[in-house]
């Protein structure tokens, strides 16, 4: 289930996740995006990830189509909010490929820090 929610920066796709991410889910967050991009231009991510079950194959599809239309430039920064390790891995790999946007791993007690990371674009 994907929660969308305000973190008090105007900028800020935020969500939670707990369990799979659908293709449903993959929409709002790309809507709330693309929303943003234009109010704003650049933008920022906040993933709290309660946990993870997996992601549908049409939400990756999903964000593929996103990437090809409005490409990823105007995300700054990402913060993943998690205490699932094995995530801190992937986020640094993500980190090391999409060398553009400041992407670093939190935990839940850090919840605060990921906020003001992302506050400093």
């Amino acid at each position: 289930m994907l929660t969308m929610i305000d973190i008090g920066i105007d900028n800020a796709v935020a969500f939670t996740l707990s369990g799979k991410m659908t293709q449903d889910d993959m929409k709002r967050v790309l809507m709330d995006a693309e929303a943003k991009t234009v109010d704003h231009g650049g933008i920022v991510i906040y993933e709290e990830i309660k946990s993870f079950s997996g992601i549908e194959l049409a939400a990756i599809v999903e964000e593929l189509k996103y990437i090809i239309h409005a490409g990823l430039k105007h995300i700054k920064q990402v913060a993943v909010v998690t205490d699932a390790s094995w995530i801190e891995k992937v986020v640094k790999v993500e980190d090391a490929l999409f060398r553009n946007i400041d992407i670093q791993y939190f935990t839940f007690a850090e919840k605060p820090q990921a906020i003001t990371f992302l506050q400093q674009q």
